[in-house]
Formats: C-alpha cells, sequence, structure tokens
C-alpha cells in the first residue's frame, strides 16, 4: 500500500459520528504546519481562505493551476493527509469533474470537497446532474487506486437565513444525501446549518456522516459531537481571525502602540 494509500485510509476512519474530526481550515503550507504542529489529526483547506490569500475572492476565480500549486505546496509541507476544497470542481461536465479530480490526486489529497451550487448563477445543480459529477469523482479515484473522501457539500441551508431552516429544507437535504451516497459521496457537508434539533435529525436519518461547519467559537465540537455529527470544519473563520490579529499587531507597530 502507497503512502497517500494509507493517508486515504486512515481519513476515512476519522470519521466517525459522535466522535467528530475536527478541522481548523488552512490556506498554505505555513498555516497547514501551524496546525500540524499544534496536534491536528488532518489538514483541510478553505477555498474562500485561499482565494483570499491569494488576492482574489471565492467561486472559482482562482485559476485551478495555481489551486493545484497550492496543494502540491500543503502536501509537501506537512505529513498528514490533506483534503482540499474544491468548490464546484471546477467544472461542469463530469469528464471536466473527473479529469480534475484526478490532478487533486496526484498532487497528493485524500479527500475533496465538491458543492452543489450552480457556478455564477442561483441555485443548485439538478441531484442527477449532481449525482454524475460526484460518480465522475469516484471513477477518478478508483481509476488512480485511491480511497477518496468525497465530501459532498450541499448549499440547501447555506442559501437560507438560518431563521427560515426547517424540516421541508431537511427533507430536501436527505433526498440529496441518499442520491449523493448512491453516486459514491463518503460524507455530507451542510455549510449554514445551525439549528441544533435539525443537525441531531440529519444525523440520525443521514446514510452519509455529516459535517458541520462553524464560524465562530460556538457550538464547541463536544456539543456537536453530542448531535451525532462527524466532521467539524470552521471555513473561512480561520483566515478572518488571523489577518484581525495582523491588521491588529500592523495598527501597534505603526502607531507606536
Amino acid at each position: 500500500m502507497s503512502t497517500l494509500e494509507k493517508k486515504a485510509a486512515m481519513f476515512q476512519q476519522y470519521h466517525v459520528k459522535g466522535k467528530p474530526l475536527v478541522l481548523v481550515n488552512v490556506w498554505d503550507a505555513g498555516s497547514a504546519q501551524a496546525m500540524q504542529s499544534v496536534g491536528a489529526t488532518a489538514i483541510a483547506t478553505g477555498s474562500w481562505s485561499v482565494a483570499a490569500a491569494h488576492g482574489e475572492s471565492d467561486g472559482e476565480v482562482l485559476p485551478f493551476q495555481l489551486v493545484l500549486a497550492n496543494l502540491a505546496r500543503i502536501t509537501a509541507s506537512v505529513e498528514l493527509p490533506v483534503t482540499i476544497d474544491i468548490e464546484g470542481g471546477y467544472g461542469r461536465s463530469a469528464s471536466e469533474v473527473k479529469e480534475n479530480v484526478l490532478q487533486v490526486i496526484e498532487h497528493g489529497a485524500v479527500g475533496i470537497n465538491m458543492e452543489d451550487q450552480l457556478p455564477d448563477e442561483v441555485g443548485l445543480y439538478a441531484v442527477e446532474e449532481q449525482c454524475l459529477r460526484l460518480s465522475a469523482a469516484r471513477e477518478a479515484a478508483v481509476q488512480a487506486g485511491i480511497p477518496l473522501f468525497i465530501n459532498a457539500r450541499t448549499d440547501i441551508f447555506l442559501q437560507l437565513a438560518p431563521e427560515h431552516h426547517n424540516q421541508s429544507y431537511l427533507e430536501e437535504v436527505l433526498i440529496r444525501s441518499r442520491s449523493y451516497a448512491e453516486a459514491g459521496a463518503s460524507g455530507l457537508f451542510v455549510p449554514g446549518l445551525q439549528d441544533h434539533q435539525l443537525i441531531q435529525e440529519l444525523c440520525e436519518r443521514s446514510p452519509l456522516p455529516i459535517n458541520v461547519m462553524v464560524t465562530s467559537p460556538e457550538p464547541s465540537p463536544a456539543r456537536l459531537a453530542a448531535l451525532g455529527v462527524a466532521r467539524v470544519s470552521y471555513g473561512p473563520y480561520p483566515y478572518l481571525q488571523a489577518m484581525e490579529h495582523l491588521k491588529e499587531l500592523g495598527r501597534s507597530i505603526l502607531t507606536g502602540n
């Protein structure tokens, strides 16, 4: 078994319902090394943070070759499994997705996030089309001989303010969860979902382990563990916090205080 296969198998095993993998999202090799040094078990990029660190906005604006180059620097700088956020796969067609995922694996990733948000449009891919794209990603993994963790992100909750989240939207997410599982996804990522009752029900009914994104110190990973979450990630929050600290440091130095 290759080193990459071992890392991929290890990363799969970290996703345990009620004992979540906690990922403090990074944006470059330096931030990845920082997380490794404080005891992280795996490294995850966040597309928003990676784009911002390159002076770009999120939404596949950063050229894919730069995404790959950044990934290569990260995977070469740490010993931990690395998963990368590739937004919508940087391609609409299944064939484009497959080619891009092959390149991601070649650059050392053992996991991906892939969302169902339509690029530059309002709304989501139809379930059937997104399933074709997820299946293509799985085909790439099989071809590469790597048990890639495909974290299928659905933006149903992210498109709505939390106060509008209700049972009907949960049912829509569950339809996608079941379909995405059949298409080869390994986990389901539901950014924007905050209601604890809905999180718990989703964890109980989804065939895929659930990833919840947190953008503040609360709720804690322990609280989310009690709800049945298998993965906790922090999205752009670490980058934003780091930049605030940098600005405060700069302000203090430049003003002499």
